[in-house]
């Protein structure tokens, strides 16, 4: 199964004009969504008191649909229109509804609620009338479905500009959207569901970040695979009073199935590490020159966790880029080089991934977030301008290679936000980069699993946890590949 697409909306108004083209009557596609919904919320709710709120388009012809299937199967339906409709399918809609329509307006208490009055493509403020309904929906998703996307939440940005509601169900057709997997769109929406209306494959650079997209080439051992065919990866440590941030990045290498994992470290932390150390080997270093010389022997480093902000640290990062290593680059590392940015980008290839939180992000590439339409947008830019794979971190992480592919991390776990869980992420890419993977891939990877690795282990999670949990999720994907 191929990776799944997320559309803007222009590239689902043209997936929609194609189909239509090619046959399929708008108002069979609108019969389509409207069974979809309906589908949906008959599935996850009893038969109740409900309010069909539909707005002048074709969203509202969507609930004018839903509205009928509902009220054919037993359901107490009420409709209410923020005006009349104004498309030929949503008059067509409207006219299939045997019942009263009445305005907008009043109380929407005790009823489940399904939002049909903008979809995806509404991009303005909701207006007075719109905007108190949103307003009366937004603290009681547990009893609101919105069909295509939450009213007044944006399908290409999931950024509102006034009020919005906010929803338990979301049903959309054919793919997310942008609003859908970026925040605070992405809260808004709940639970989401994407329903098939036929239109077909859609190709899209954008894409959702799960295991279709790169289990089928996934690193595991052949039956002949011994320790040396397995990957060679290094890590780097900070100084002495700095080392636990390496050996989580080495911890973690070595659990996602890197043959041989080396943590080299400055002399002055040799014991430290030594103290802790078990399977992953331990080898001391001075300079940067040695440590090119360890690079050399790699198929793959991480560097920057705890490092230090220091004139080593930027050595050290030159050091191992003049090696055939790909480089996993993380926090110190972005952090050291954001008064000399050029300088580490010059050095970089597409083969290297830069994992920054927004903090470090801003740092190498000052402005961009802001600019930038959505996070998806500045995560592409930043790795057209860098040269090599990016993944900038957060509850809707995004990762994105030189060459225009992106995929939205939908996994996203709250468990992870404690201190380590980013070091063992870098360790999670670097130990699939020196297994072979692709590495947009091995990022979109470890991305995955990382998070799913969190889910397993819930409250009470610290970053030390986390390497142990990755065999399970392993042979899960094991089981499914």
């Amino acid at each position: 199964m191929p990776a799944r697409p997320i559309l803007t909306v222009a590239e689902m108004t043209a997936a929609d004009a194609a189909a239509i083209a090619a046959g399929t009557p708008g108002i069979e596609l609108m019969e389509r969504a409207g069974q979809a919904v309906a589908d949906a919320v008959t599935q996850r709710f009893r038969a109740q008191p409900t309010l069909v709120l539909c707005g002048p388009g074709n969203n509202g012809g969507d609930g004018y649909v839903v509205a009928r299937l509902l009220k054919a199967k037993g359901w107490p339906v009420e409709v209410r229109a923020l005006g009349d409709p104004a498309t030929d399918d949503a008059k067509a809609a409207a006219a299939r509804w045997e019942g009263t329509i009445k305005p907008l307006n009043g109380s929407l208490a005790g009823s489940l609620v399904i939002d049909a009055l903008f979809g995806a493509g509404l991009s303005r403020p909701l207006d007075a009338v719109a905007a108190n309904a949103a307003t009366q929906l937004a603290n009681r998703p547990d009893t609101v479905v919105a069909i295509d996307t939450p009213s007044g939440v944006p399908g290409d940005t999931g950024q509102p500009k006034g009020a919005a509601v906010g929803a338990g169900l979301t049903v959309t057709f054919h793919a997310r959207k942008p609003g859908h997997v970026l925040e605070p769109g992405r809260s808004l929406c709940g639970e989401v569901v994407v329903a098939d209306i036929g239109l077909g494959d859609t190709p899209s650079k954008t894409v959702e970040n799960g295991p279709d997209l790169w289990l089928p080439r996934f690193p595991w051992p052949a039956a002949t695979s011994h320790k040396h065919s397995r990957g060679r990866l290094i890590v780097v440590s900070g100084e002495a009073l700095s080392t636990g941030a390496a050996r989580l990045a080495a911890r973690a290498g070595l659990r996602i199935g890197a043959g041989l994992v080396t943590l080299y470290s400055p002399q002055d932390a040799l014991a430290a590490n030594a103290a802790h150390l078990e399977a992953v080997m331990l080898r001391a270093f001075d300079t940067d020159v040695e440590l090119e010389q360890a690079g050399d022997q790699a198929d793959a480093a991480v560097i920057g966790p705890a490092a230090g902000v220091t004139e080593s640290t930027v050595l050290n990062v030159l050091a191992l880029a003049r090696t055939g290593a790909a480089l996993v680059i993380d926090a110190d590392g972005i952090t050291v080089f954001r008064d000399d940015r050029d300088e580490l980008f010059s050095v970089l290839d597409r083969d290297d991934v830069l994992t920054p939180h927004p903090g470090e992000f801003e740092r190498l590439f000052p402005g961009l977030l802001k600019a930038s339409t959505h996070r998806i947008d500045a995560a592409r830019r930043a790795a057209e301008k860098a040269g090599a794979v990016v993944l900038l971190k957060g509850p809707d992480t995004v990762i994105a290679a030189p060459d225009g592919r992106a995929a939205v991390n939908l996994n996203g776990s709250p468990w992870l936000a404690t201190a380590g869980s980013g070091d063992v992420l870098a360790g999670f890419i670097g130990g699939l980069i020196s297994q072979g993977m692709e590495s947009f891939e091995a990022a979109c990877a470890g991305a995955w699993i990382h998070a799913e690795a969190a889910e397993l282990h819930g409250p009470g999670l610290i970053s030390e946890d986390l390497p142990g949990l990755a065999p399970a999720v392993l042979r899960r994907l094991y089981d499914e590949r």
